[in-house]
């Protein structure tokens, strides 16, 4: 009996850490990220500058669990935000500056693509409701 009460306890305690693990952080109030440069339609070299700008909310390294604060992740030809409740993926596609930068250097490849800025808590998690810019449009050259 003791075995299983301390089985259950157990259990008890990891569904909660679970629950706890997957609770998503609240977004400040009127938090908002914004793509400053380039602007919308530009054209723009292979190699250029994408610099981000928010308000309401604070800039902190991934890792800093400061209340109100949290880091870019630069979303490149991405259709559909990161799910829910994962932590955004760190590919070609999700750039993650866990410094709290405010400003990148990329590359691509000549053609259309689409930019879109996401913050992430200290853990690269999307926020509740999620932090996202407007989606812009590129021409590489």
């Amino acid at each position: 009996m003791k075995s299983f009460m301390s089985r259950a306890a157990l259990a008890g305690v990891l569904m909660g850490v679970s629950v706890l693990a997957g609770a998503a952080t609240p977004a400040p109030k009127g938090a908002e990220v914004f793509i400053v440069s380039p602007a919308d339609g530009a054209t723009v070299a292979q190699t250029f500058t994408v610099n981000f700008g928010v308000k309401e909310i604070a800039l902190a390294p991934a890792g800093d669990t400061t209340k109100n604060t949290g880091h870019h992740h630069l979303l490149i030809d991405v259709d559909k935000l990161p799910a829910a409740g994962a932590p955004i993926p760190n590919d070609a596609n999700h750039m993650h500056f866990g410094k709290a930068q405010t400003h990148a250097e990329i590359k691509l490849a000549p053609g259309k693509h689409t930019l879109q800025l996401e913050l992430g808590d200290s853990g690269h998690m999307p926020f509740d409701p999620p932090i996202v810019s407007k989606k812009i449009t590129v021409t590489v050259k």
